[in-house]
């Protein structure tokens, strides 16, 4: 997402733009693929007999394993949704009065800040569509002290 912004132009190339931009990123989607791999893991754990019924219909491993998980992605999503319906009604971004207190007008302020909350949903999204595929296929795991 973020070599999105830079190439289209949206934002400069500076490192005193695309630092900040790439931490609010890089915070988001630690918080989202956190949320969705715990929870799809969880549910695999939980509904073990459920996947195991999908096998036994024909269902490839990876397939029976995205009925269960697929659920997680949305709710990993959940927290980033909510920041967004609330940015500026209830919370002021820190995008918005960095740029505010940088000499940006308001409505410079707020474009950016638009632009970083689209950027970081799209951005959660694409990692938790990544995280919940991994987690299907196999490639995490609960630790051995929780499995159960």
């Amino acid at each position: 997402m973020l070599a999105t912004l830079a190439g289209s132009g949206l934002t400069p190339t500076s490192g005193i733009v695309i630092i900040p931009i790439a931490g609010i990123l890089l915070g988001g989607c630690l918080t989202a693929t956190a949320l969705a791999g715990r929870r799809a893991v969880e549910e695999l754990r939980q509904r073990r007999g459920e996947v195991e019924a999908a096998l036994a219909l024909g269902f490839l491993p990876r397939d029976a394993a995205m009925e269960i998980c697929r659920p997680s992605a949305a709710g990993a999503l959940v927290p980033a949704l909510d920041q967004t319906r609330t940015v500026g009604l209830v919370t002021l971004p820190g995008a918005f009065v960095g740029v505010l207190l940088g000499g940006a007008s308001p409505i410079e302020a707020g474009v950016v800040q638009l632009v970083v909350l689209v950027a970081l949903l799209a951005a959660e999204a694409v990692a938790t569509v990544v995280t919940v595929e991994l987690v299907a296929r196999g490639r995490f795991t609960a630790p051995s002290g929780e499995q159960g």
